[in-house]
């Protein structure tokens, strides 16, 4: 799985020709979120045909800026804190999230600026949580 960061115009219609031609590619996105930031908007979102994902949407016209590594990062639901604990890791460790979401599967999705460092972070927590 990989994170597509895309650039959209901030107008009607623009996730709807989105989500569209991606259905239609047979590409299902895992999770994500659209953001609003003035005359555009930013959306991030979990597949796992990256490249081609990237390859239709720009057929479209619509720009996706980078693909990212992900760390996907399963955390306890039942001891409340749990994003605080795995987050303030991470930092400790000197690295930086750059965004943040859930996937469908109420998992941890996470791009960060220091990905091997981060999965070394990752593995830790599991075998000390899970």
């Amino acid at each position: 799985m990989k994170d597509i960061e895309i650039k959209l115009e901030n107008k009607v219609g623009m996730l709807a020709l989105l989500g569209e031609t991606l259905g239609k590619n047979k590409i299902s996105l895992e999770g994500g979120g659209v953001f609003d930031n003035g005359q555009y908007a930013v959306a991030h979102f979990l597949v796992e045909e990256a490249e081609q994902a990237k390859k239709v949407l720009e057929e479209v016209g619509i720009q996706v800026v980078t693909i990212h590594e992900v760390i996907i990062q399963k955390l306890r639901q039942d001891v409340p804190g749990q994003l605080g604990l795995f987050c303030r890791r991470l930092a400790d460790a000197n690295i930086n999230i750059l965004t943040q979401y859930s996937d469908h599967s109420n998992q941890l999705i996470v791009v960060v600026d220091q990905y091997e460092d981060a999965l070394r972070v990752s593995k830790a927590w599991m075998k000390e949580w899970w």
